[in-house]
């Protein structure tokens, strides 16, 4: 029934169904089979409130003496001991595939070599013609960044013309603190973060008193 005899523990009827549930076979047909069981003296019922419990019948299993379960736990703390060194192998050879997975292939070293190698020669070209008094950027491309670095400078200045009319507009018949009424609304200006517009306006290109 179910290994009972091998497992040797308290089992109930609703118990024996639930595992023999699989096998298509009913708690009606459990409940006769442990009741026959019981009439042979195979297993024995007893009951605990309006719970019944059966169990194998003791007398088929032999006790074992001091010695015998002495070698039982000395077995036993064997089997957990080799138990903890596989799992310690287990969790060794994991660490060891993870790290091998974030590694990189010999064909993936080798690729990564080459392109490495490639932009090092990229740069040494780079700062060879630096050292030779090359000229990197050709005249038109200097002009056209500074064209557009000199478009946004004028639309910075644009904005900060707008908002200091807006803002002595606004405040002009007003006596509360102005510090405290910016700071309570949310606004910063280039003054409180100390931005001085006039320090960005000189890093441009110089131009010629004849106009190049």
């Amino acid at each position: 029934m179910i290994g009972m005899g091998q497992q040797n523990r308290p089992l109930n009827v609703q118990m024996v169904a639930d595992a023999l549930q699989k096998n298509g076979i009913k708690k009606t047909a459990v409940q006769k089979v442990m009741d026959t069981l019981a009439a042979n003296g195979k297993i024995s019922f007893k009951d605990y409130g309006k719970q019944r419990v059966c169990m194998a019948d003791q007398t088929q299993f032999e006790i074992p003496d001091i010695d015998e379960l002495d070698a039982m736990k000395k077995q036993n703390d064997q089997l957990l001991a080799d138990v903890a060194a596989v799992r310690s192998r287990v969790s060794e050879l994991e660490s060891g595939l993870k790290s091998a997975e974030t590694n990189l292939t010999l064909d993936a070293v080798v690729k990564k070599t080459k392109e490495l190698g490639s932009e090092v020669e990229t740069m040494e070209t780079k700062v060879q013609a630096l050292r030779e008094g090359s000229v990197l950027v050709t005249p038109e491309e200097r002009l056209e960044v500074q064209a557009a670095y000199d478009l946004k400078l004028g639309v910075w200045r644009k904005r900060k013309k707008i908002y200091h009319e807006l803002w002595g507009m606004i405040t002009e018949s007003m006596t509360e603190n102005l510090k405290d009424l910016k700071e309570e609304i949310g606004i910063e200006t280039d003054e409180d973060v100390r931005c001085n517009i006039t320090d960005f306006s000189n890093l441009g290109v110089k131009k010629q008193k004849n106009g190049f």
